[in-house]
């Protein structure tokens, strides 16, 4: 057993290991919510989006929303999950100040999406598959403010009755990163669905984590649940301080009591919250108001002849071009990222060119501007048309980032910069060669040491790139310096 494997935590004892579920809670990308037409527009004023059904009026009945019901099937298929033709919502009982029935319509034992997997890429090129036990329906809760008023607590109802699918893995997961990247391929898979927009900033999706530790093979432990983290860096250091946590009140002769836990941000810690509900303490029951929901298998059928091409089947596909692995895990992982590679191949790029071009250059100016692929000012016609032009050996490696750099300030078209800038490659190898020629005329010093240590005909490569403004075609450069040094080519 490696001591460094993050799948274990070094005690006093020896290593333990760390067992990790997640159920994520994802808001259905819908204009109304599951059992009202109220909008579910994000940002409105407090109680601006509230039906009488939203607010338990009496008398008020649900009617279920049938695009909701779609979105949950699409998932569903899409975490290639079993999908029940015969599901029931159950009422869920508890008391929340916004939560005004005193239930929340969800499901329990009837669930809509059975059985499904998320595959999930790890460092070194490895994969593991996690579980996926269930994805059910729910209504939401509205919101408590706490921070309002010194002496008084607000209910914003807004959120109260918005679709929710809740995605329950199996505790397949052995570490923080492996909890990272499932949420991160999760996030990716609804995306592309369109079934949810994965804004953990604004609550559309948020994980309650489920950390226990033990003794390797030794039965599951007592399990803690650190309920709605919103950031998948959050995920990560609740679930390293929460297992850190755990091991210690072990090893100090303690036990580990099941409850629900918070994640302060602030600190990195976790602190309980409550003891932990069993379904018993819910007392579930089959919603009155609502009968079982029954889908036809031929509609099922219709829906997943819609499907887009998910995440793991582009990867294949890109690979298949030509792109390494990591290349085309970095493309995937945002919908936008895929479609803008995709764009750029439709204009004529390379697909190994335009894949090193975007990692290596085009993202890494994004990130550093705090721009994403949707609103970053280069169109990828432009993008494609100096990578293009690179591999018609008009413009040099060098001079395309220039390019770049020009047409992220000011705009423009790649090629015409090119011609009204004068920054076409130089090719005349008559040109090249005086270039050459003067470098070696004044490092007569450097000449010897090449002859003699062949690879340092780079320093003179590089020295007449710096004298031709990056213009010389570095080609044409390497083979004029090794003829005139004498070097072998």
């Amino acid at each position: 057993m490696n001591s460094t494997d993050s799948r274990y935590i070094q005690g006093s004892t020896g290593p333990w290991e760390i067992v990790i579920g997640l159920e994520v809670h994802c808001q259905v990308l819908s204009k109304a919510k599951l059992f009202s037409g109220a909008s579910t527009e994000f940002g409105a004023d407090p109680n601006a989006q509230v039906s009488f059904i939203d607010a338990a009026m009496p008398g008020m009945l649900p009617v279920i929303n049938k695009f909701c019901v779609e979105q949950a099937v699409r998932t569903g298929l899409g975490l290639k999950a079993q999908i029940n033709l015969i599901s029931v919502f159950d009422r869920k009982n508890y008391f929340y100040p916004d939560l005004p029935a005193g239930y929340q319509i969800s499901q329990y034992k009837s669930p809509i999406v059975g059985e499904g997997e998320v595959l999930i890429d790890l460092p070194g090129g490895e994969t593991a598959r996690i579980g996926i036990e269930r994805l059910h329906l729910e209504q939401d809760a509205g919101k408590s403010l706490h921070d309002q008023h010194p002496d008084h607590s607000y209910v914003d109802l807004n959120r109260s009755g918005i679709a929710l699918m809740e995605i329950v893995s199996r505790p397949d997961m052995r570490s923080s990163e492996e909890a990272a990247a499932y949420l991160k391929k999760l996030r990716a898979i609804v995306r592309y669905l369109g079934t949810c927009d994965g804004n953990m900033d604004e609550g559309s999706m948020r994980a309650d984590v489920n950390v226990s530790v033990r003794k390797p093979g030794a039965p599951l432990g007592t399990r803690c649940e650190i309920k709605n983290v919103n950031s998948v860096r959050f995920v990560a250091q609740a679930i390293e301080f929460e297992a850190r946590r755990q091991v210690d009140v072990l090893e100090s002769g303690g036990a580990i009591k099941q409850e629900t836990r918070l994640f302060d941000s602030r600190t990195g810690e976790t602190r309980s919250m409550r003891s932990k509900e069993e379904a018993h303490d819910y007392r579930y029951f089959p919603d009155p108001d609502l009968l079982p929901l029954v889908l036809e298998q031929a509609w099922v059928d219709r829906i997943a002849t819609s499907l887009p091409e998910l995440p793991d089947e582009k990867k294949s596909r890109f690979v298949a071009m030509g792109l390494s692995a990591y290349d085309a895990l970095v493309l995937v992982a945002e919908k936008e990222a895929a479609d803008y590679f995709e764009a750029m191949l439709k204009e004529g790029a390379e697909p190994k060119a335009a894949a090193n071009w975007l990692n290596n250059e085009y993202f890494g100016r994004l990130n550093k501007s705090g721009l994403s692929i949707v609103n970053g000012p280069v169109p990828a016609a432009s993008n494609a048309t100096i990578v293009n032009m690179v591999g018609e050996n008009i413009i040099s490696g060098k001079i395309a980032k220039d390019v770049l750099d020009i047409v992220w300030a000011e705009g423009g078209e790649p090629r015409s910069l090119v011609e009204s800038r004068g920054l076409k490659q130089v090719t005349d190898a008559s040109a090249i060669e005086r270039a050459v020629d003067n470098v070696i005329a004044a490092n007569p010093d450097k000449v010897a040491a090449a002859k003699a240590k062949p690879q340092l005909a780079g320093w003179f490569v590089g020295q007449v790139m710096k004298a031709t403004g990056g213009k010389a075609n570095p080609t044409v450069v390497n083979a004029i310096v090794k003829n005139r040094l004498g070097l072998p080519e």
